[in-house]
Order: C-alpha cells, then structure tokens, then sequence
C-alpha cells in the first residue's frame, strides 16, 4: 500500500476550505498528463467517495487519493506553504526524477 502524509499545516488549509463551502469530506487528489515534463498535480474536493479511493487520513482530515495515482505518489507529502504573496499546496514526492522550470509538472 503507497503511503502518503499530511503535514500540520496542509491539514489546517484543507479544514479551513471546506469549512467555508460548507460541506465536502476532504481533498482528492490525482495526477493527469500534463506540462512539459510529463505529469501535474490535481486537486480538487472530495465531496463523495468513490469506491477504489485510496483514503489517507491524518491531523483529523482525509486526502482521497486515485488509485492510477498511488505508484507516483507513495512516500510523498502533501504540505501547504506560504512563499510572500503565494500560498500553495506543495508535494515533496522522492519519485520526482525532473521537473520543469516553472514547477507545473514532474515525471517519475
């Protein structure tokens, strides 16, 4: 089973968020096709499970993640950062073989 974690501060962000729409179970993530240098990160809510999500729960959240997803994304973590005027979530993912310039997308 691939692991991935949850840092305190992604956790607060992901509570925070669905706090203010009101509804929603947690964050979903996958990866699509993407970018220059072959795969980007997507989020997006989880506002129902479906049946072959992977569900890692920590700091009282949980981060449904796409099975097509898991090999890519086991022993990475998910944190969010404050960098000046920016605000993300960023994954530190050790499959990570190059990534482009702008950070957009990763191949493993």
């Amino acid at each position: 089973m691939a692991h991935l974690s949850i840092t305190t501060a992604a956790a607060e962000q992901i509570r925070r968020v669905l706090d203010e729409r009101g509804h929603g179970l947690g964050l979903r993530v996958s990866v699509k096709p993407s970018g220059c240098s072959g795969y980007s990160y997507v989020l997006d809510f989880a506002d129902e499970a479906a049946n072959d999500d992977v569900i890692v729960e920590e700091h009282g959240v949980k981060v449904y993640v796409a099975p097509e997803a898991l090999e890519m994304l086991d022993g990475s973590e998910v944190d969010y950062v404050s960098e000046g005027l920016n605000r993300y979530f960023r994954f530190r993912n050790p499959n990570v073989k190059d990534e482009c310039g702008c950070g957009e997308s990763f191949s493993v």
